[in-house]
């Protein structure tokens, strides 16, 4: 009986959750002119996956298994499953009926349909088996998951959006390899990085070096500098090279309580 109100309840949570996440999703392709509830980094690894299904199955399925960790172990969700699960499985199960994105994962009411039933399945599905297994086993489940997921996300998954960045033209490439070694090398992923690339590479493709692209470029150059700097990245690259830190950056550091 406490399976059952579980089962029904989750479908119900689910069900709203995946019908918003959806629509909310599709709208991002639309912004500024209309907009919903949505994320700029849903948008850009839904356009990294270029109308895939597979692709986007596979970016899902990633995270998926992280989430699944996370609910056993902790009872608890992660945003990685309105911002990447629900989306994605939407799209693939959209674009496997119609080709044509505006057709499927850029239109908001398909993508609201199919988020709602991927959200009762995959909200029903986490807890119901994260309810049913024993508390003796939820360590157990949660050592083998999550390292197998961490691998996913930090192996498997920039070597897939690294060969979506070659595939998507030289420019894509380019700025897909940069950006992903600095991400990885700053952030630990390279995933963000080589996403940005593919987006500044198909804007210049498109639009050509324009005000708009070069702004794009300076912001994520900008990002990177701020982002390497607040994680004491330069610090780290300077005994990397077995040189002395000069004592003024050392206090630098310390005035921003950045270590």
């Amino acid at each position: 009986m406490h399976v059952l109100t579980i089962l029904f309840q989750s479908l119900i949570i689910g069900g709203l959750v995946g019908f918003a996440t959806g629509m909310g999703a599709a709208r991002m392709f639309t912004a500024p002119k209309t907009q919903a509830l949505g994320a700029f980094r849903t948008l850009g690894e839904m356009n990294a996956a270029e109308g895939d299904a597979a692709s986007h199955f596979s970016f899902g399925l990633g995270f998926f298994f992280n989430a699944w960790a996370s609910t056993v172990g902790a009872g608890a969700f992660t945003q990685d499953i309105t911002h990447r699960v629900i989306p994605n499985w939407a799209a693939a199960a959209l674009l496997l009926k119609d080709k044509d994105p505006q057709k499927s994962f850029q239109n908001p009411k398909r993508m609201a349909w199919a988020g709602m039933v991927i959200g009762m399945v995959v909200v029903a599905f986490l807890n119901v088996t994260s309810s049913s297994i024993p508390a003796s086993l939820q360590v157990t489940a949660v050592k083998v998951l999550v390292p197998a997921a961490n691998n996913l996300i930090n192996l498997v998954m920039p070597v897939l959006f690294w060969l979506a960045a070659i595939d998507a033209g030289r420019r894509s490439g380019l700025f897909g390899t940069v950006f992903g070694g600095v991400s990885a090398l700053i952030i630990g992923n390279a995933v963000p990085g080589v996403v940005l690339g593919i987006l500044i590479g198909k804007g210049v493709d498109e639009l050509g070096w324009t005000k708009t692209t070069k702004i794009i470029l300076t912001a994520a150059i900008l990002l990177f500098v701020l982002s390497g700097f607040f994680r004491g990245f330069d610090m780290t690259m300077i005994k990397a090279f077995h040189l002395a830190v000069p004592q003024w950056l050392t206090n630098f550091h310390g005035l921003l309580n950045v270590k």
